[in-house]
Parts: C-alpha cells; sequence; structure tokens
C-alpha cells in the first residue's frame, strides 16, 4: 500500500494497534496537531475504550495559539517560522506538560493547496514524538498530493512514529 493510500479503514487499524501498545504500557497519548487540525485525536477516539489510553488532544493553528496551548516561545516561531524542527519539538513538548499523558505526539506542516514556498514546498511536515522525562525525536516529511492526502498521510506517520516511541 503506498502512503498516500491509507482508508480510514487502515488508519482506524493503525489507530486501535497503537491503542493497543500504549494500553498494554500503561501510557497515555497527548496530541498537539496543526495541519492535521484535530485529525489524530479523531482517529484514536474513533477507537471504542481509548478512554483508556487518549488523555487529550489540543489543534493549535495560530502562532498564538501555539504560544498560549504549548508554550511554543515566540523566537522559536519568528526565527525558524511554524512548519519546523523546533517548533514540532516545543509542540510536543508542551503538549506534555499541559497534560496528563506519558507520551506526546505533534504535526506541524503545509497541507497545501497554498502556503508553500521553495523551502517548504507544500507537502512540508514536521511530526515528533517525545515519552515524558526523554527527549524529542522530530522527523522531516515530503509528503505528495492534495490537502487530503497530505493529511491523511500524517495521521499515518504520527500514529506509526508512537509505535517507534515506545520501543
Amino acid at each position: 500500500m503506498s502512503s498516500q493510500g491509507f482508508s480510514d479503514n487502515d488508519l482506524r487499524q493503525l489507530a486501535s494497534r497503537v491503542g493497543d501498545t500504549l494500553r498494554d504500557g500503561h501510557h497515555m497519548l497527548v496530541t498537539a496537531e496543526s495541519c492535521t487540525g484535530g485529525w489524530i485525536a479523531k482517529v484514536v477516539t474513533d477507537i471504542a475504550g481509548s478512554s483508556d489510553w487518549f488523555d487529550c488532544g489540543m489543534a493549535a493553528y495560530s502562532y498564538e495559539a501555539k504560544q498560549a496551548l504549548l508554550g511554543v516561545s515566540p523566537q522559536t516561531l519568528e526565527v525558524h517560522g511554524a512548519v519546523s524542527r523546533e517548533t514540532a519539538i516545543e509542540m510536543v513538548s508542551g503538549a506534555l506538560v499541559h497534560s496528563g499523558a506519558s507520551v506526546g505526539v505533534a504535526v506541524t506542516g503545509i497541507a497545501g493547496p497554498g502556503g508553500g514556498s521553495g523551502d517548504k514546498p507544500v507537502g512540508t511536515v514536521w511530526i515528533a514524538w517525545k515519552r515524558r522525562g526523554g527527549y524529542a525525536r522530530a522527523e522531516l516529511f515530503q509528503f505528495d498530493g492534495d490537502r487530503e492526502s497530505v493529511r491523511r498521510q500524517t495521521v499515518a506517520a504520527a500514529l506509526q512514529g508512537i509505535e517507534g516511541a515506545l520501543s
């Protein structure tokens, strides 16, 4: 299956598998989402029993929301922009600080169709994962396709990375 080909059912199965891993490890998840607008939280809460392993989700689109809800520094946004490794790491760290979760994921990117640039074309997405008390890991993705496809691929990659963060 291509990364663009994640169906709703594929995402549901992935979220269920991630949920089993979180529950088995006695972990709670927090999401901090920009370009996906809460889609990760929606997919995980579609799973019956997700209250056993999902704490909360924050959709922070604007600079102001990233600062107020997640503690992203104005300097980070000014110097690196919202779509950057630094912002993704501050988002996931802030989500853990402002929740009772033990593992977090944050996504920030350009889903399109506009908003891209030469340095950061449409499809550029940073995803960060972190366990409470640990160090954040961030990864840059360049997804292809339209807005829906970029967002769907982001949700899948974010979920897949949670398993890696727990291993």
